[in-house]
């Protein structure tokens, strides 16, 4: 594909690819785009508008929602659920499954998705982002079942991201490889800008929350310890902007590790398996690069409930390696 093809051209030369295909999933993925240029709108002018701070409401995490989430979220539902293409969804927002109303067609497709990580950190203009994972229903009828969502993350079909930074960015992957699209303002489309993307083998930069040090376990403070050249070594730069899409964004295109581990507060961490970990895992596989709870596979881990949490530790391949080898033998290095 040349530079600058437009994202539904891209989703269609790629359906033809597979002579069964329907359309469904390309025009499922195509309204999520569409989605997403109505939230960039909104988050770019959030300064000028009355959405910006707290909802006056906690989600089923107890984390103030923020206006913009809810906004991001009603978006998102309001694009797709009319399509005949969806199930159910699954999102941060919600507490339960969101069905499918009777009187709207009902599809073969889930979809998982956190639709404004990092927003509280919009009214510092730091980059946010929508996560997204898309299944396949597996259950019999047409009503969505929890055993539907709950499935490992090696059968998603495509993941997906929003950056809404300095510039907006879609980045998927549908199996095939991982591609980016940049949104130009000018004509109302996102254009590919980043074809086949790649992550390096190892970094030279981590992200992690360094204000819960003293929470982590030895193995987890010994590996940062060593990160920051202790040892003599050559030390790490320290990368972290507290925006989960953003900081992931990074990495991806200049190498490096993003850590979130458990510690003593929160052992399973904080980060949500399903609309979180698992879709930006899947990316960063097909990009070359690996994604861990510390000592599994995040995309094989079996989730128990629809906002599960988990460590994670995703980014370059070795370094990924690295922090495993770290916490399976205790920090004895």
């Amino acid at each position: 594909m040349y530079k600058g093809t437009t994202f539904t051209r891209f989703l269609i030369a790629e359906q033809r690819k597979f002579p069964g295909a329907t359309g469904e999933f390309t025009s499922l993925l195509t309204e999520l785009a569409t989605a997403a240029k109505i939230i960039a709108h909104e988050v770019n002018r959030a300064g000028l508008g009355n959405i910006l701070g707290a909802a006056g409401r906690t989600n089923v995490q107890g984390e103030q929602v923020q206006k913009l989430d809810e906004f991001a979220n009603e978006t998102i539902i309001r694009m797709v659920d009319h399509t005949g293409h969806l199930a159910g969804m699954v999102s941060e927002e919600m507490e339960d499954i969101f069905h499918i109303q009777e009187h709207h067609l009902r599809g073969k497709y889930l979809l998982l998705f956190d639709p404004l990580d990092g927003s509280s950190n919009i009214d510092v203009s730091v980059g946010v982002g929508t996560i997204f994972g898309i299944h396949r229903k597996i259950t019999p009828g047409e009503d969505a079942t929890p055993e539907d969502f709950l499935q490992k993350g090696r059968a998603q079909l495509c993941a997906g991201y929003l950056l809404y930074g300095s510039s907006t960015m879609l980045v998927y992957t549908a199996g095939q490889g991982v591609h980016g699209f940049t949104l130009d303002p000018n004509v109302g489309e996102f254009l590919l800008s980043h074809e086949q993307m790649t992550i390096m083998k190892r970094g030279k930069t981590f992200s992690v929350n360094d204000g819960r040090y003293f929470l982590w376990d030895h193995p987890i403070r010994h590996y940062i310890d060593d990160l920051r050249g202790k040892e003599g070594g050559s030390p790490y730069s320290s990368r972290y902007i507290g925006s989960l899409v953003a900081d992931f964004h990074r990495n991806l295109l200049k190498g490096g590790i993003y850590l979130y581990p458990g510690d003593r507060e929160s052992p399973s961490g904080k980060l949500r398996l399903l609309y979180e970990a698992n879709p930006l895992a899947f990316i960063v596989e097909q990009a070359g690069g690996r994604a861990s709870s510390g000592t599994e596979a995040i995309l094989d881990i079996q989730p128990i409930t629809l906002h599960q949490r988990t460590p994670l530790f995703i980014g370059s391949e070795e370094d990924v390696r690295m922090v495993e080898a770290y916490i399976k033998e205790g920090g004895k290095r």
